[in-house]
């Protein structure tokens, strides 16, 4: 072999090694892509969303009292990771679920699915996303129907929405109750013959049935004792790994929602106070309601003593909440502005989200101007509430002369409507063609007397007499 060919063959072997080490190159790369891709994947955006209840309308339908369950609430969600929802009860977490999933109407903002717009989508439409979207109820005993099987409970779904052959339904069935911990012989048994656990497992089977991608979780181990809560938590990473689930987990059980969630947000009356990564949440709470909801997480160990945060304030309704942060009638670090105005949404660090004053540098920069600013407002509501005191006093006084001439006029018309007493049997006793007849009112009652024209006359020349 000549020096020219053993030249073209030693190029030929480092051509094809840097083509091997080019195309692992390019194989690499597509698969970080991809991985990041996946990871960077949003299955769920919500977009202000608000969800309103009327207490009460008018005679002509116009709502006089509103609650604001959910108010302006956004947040997003990667494919393959948990939320978690938490908040004080009667904070709006369940009813906000239930509107992602329009099982309640959606007042305000917007919900995406997999970049798809379903706030305003038709049942028909959403009847079909229905299998990818699957909520686990808070209480395992009401919501399974005590006639029916747990085979038929399972299966119902799969037979409605064809998830699989019908000749295949009962292998289908029987295989999901094995991946959610249930036996094959509680096919044919009813609900009442478990326990709290094992139902809570039937609810979840019933999910994950039709195949979803996005469970709703609603305070799915509330009811249960704390060996049982384990089981089902595990049970539902395990299944979120092996069947690549996303998972919003509402719960105010904070050290669970520590243990299964990758990212945390804190609610409070229908709002959005925080939201951030759940070790970022844990080790950096910014809102002073957060710092008070994680001080109640009790620790495991003896020798530590955690610095409890005791709320103080009224409550306030949900129905009638205050002006400006909703959360000023409890915070310990309220100032004049959160009275007034409405936080906004800060990014404090990236991915950490707070709604609080302490931490918009505009806000605290502007402390005094804002405090004149509230002193303006509160003169201004009282002399409002002096013009409204004013108003009720000039309209009771009117209210009472009111009743006073309706009274008058009620008994104007009664003398005038009553009748003569014994009119008749005067003018026939007196009797006389040219009578006169007069009418005296005597302690509002009328007597009628007749007078022949003889005695009048009769009686006017005795006077005229002793006169003289």
């Amino acid at each position: 072999m000549s020096d020219i060919e053993k030249n073209e063959l030693l190029e030929n072997v480092e051509n094809a090694e840097n083509a091997n080490v080019e195309s692992v190159d390019e194989a690499s790369e597509q698969a970080l892509q991809d991985t990041q891709d996946k990871k960077d994947d949003i299955i769920l955006e919500v977009d202000d969303l608000q969800k309103h209840f009327v207490l009460s309308r008018t005679l002509l339908g116009k709502p006089t009292s509103t609650l604001k369950a959910v108010d302006h609430v956004s947040f997003k969600l990667k494919r393959g990771t948990t939320i978690g929802i938490v908040g004080e009860s009667g904070c709006g977490k369940t009813t906000m679920g239930r509107t992602i999933l329009k099982l309640y109407d959606i007042d305000g903002g917007k919900v995406y699915y997999n970049g798809e717009d379903i706030t305003n989508i038709s049942k028909k439409k959403m009847r079909s996303l229905r299998t990818s979207m699957q909520l686990i109820f808070q209480d395992p005993y009401s919501s399974l129907p005590p006639r029916m099987t747990i085979g038929s409970i399972i299966s119902e779904a799969v037979k409605v929405h064809k998830i699989v052959p019908k000749e295949e339904v009962s292998s289908y069935v029987r295989d999901i109750m094995k991946k959610c911990g249930l036996q094959e012989q509680y096919y044919d048994r009813y609900p009442h013959e478990f326990s709290g656990g094992q139902r809570q497992r039937i609810c979840i089977a019933r999910a994950l049935a039709v195949k979803p991608d996005l469970v709703i979780c609603d305070e799915p181990v509330s009811a249960l004792d704390v060996s049982v809560q384990a089981q089902i938590i595990n049970l539902l990473k395990e299944l979120q790994q092996t069947m690549n689930l996303t998972y919003v987990f509402i719960s105010h059980d904070l050290s669970v929602v520590k243990y299964i969630t990758d990212e945390i947000m804190v609610m409070y009356l229908g709002n959005m106070m925080e939201k951030g990564e759940t070790d970022e949440l844990f080790d950096n709470p910014l809102h002073p309601y957060t710092k008070a909801l994680f001080s109640a997480v009790p620790v495991p160990d003896p020798d530590v003593k955690n610095k409890r945060i005791i709320l103080e304030g009224d409550i306030p309704s949900p129905a009638n909440p205050p002006k400006g942060c909703k959360f000023h009638t409890r915070c310990s670090q309220c100032m004049n502005v959160c009275k007034i105005i409405e936080p906004k949404y800060h990014e404090v660090t990236p991915g950490h989200f707070v709604a609080c004053h302490l931490y918009d540098e505009d806000i605290m920069s502007r402390q005094e101007e804002l405090d004149r600013a509230y002193e303006h407002v509160k003169e201004m509501e009282e002399r409002q509430k002096e013009i409204a005191d004013e108003y009720d006093v000039v309209k009771k006084i009117k209210d009472a002369f009111e009743k006073i001439l309706k009274k008058k006029k009620a008994d104007d018309v009664t003398v005038e409507e009553s009748a003569p007493v014994a009119t008749d049997e005067i003018k026939e006793e007196i009797g006389g063609e040219n009578d006169f007849n007069g009418t005296d009112i005597i302690q509002n009652q009328e007597v009628t007397h007749t007078l022949e024209d003889g005695n009048v006359q009769g009686a006017s020349d005795v006077n005229d007499e002793e006169e003289r």
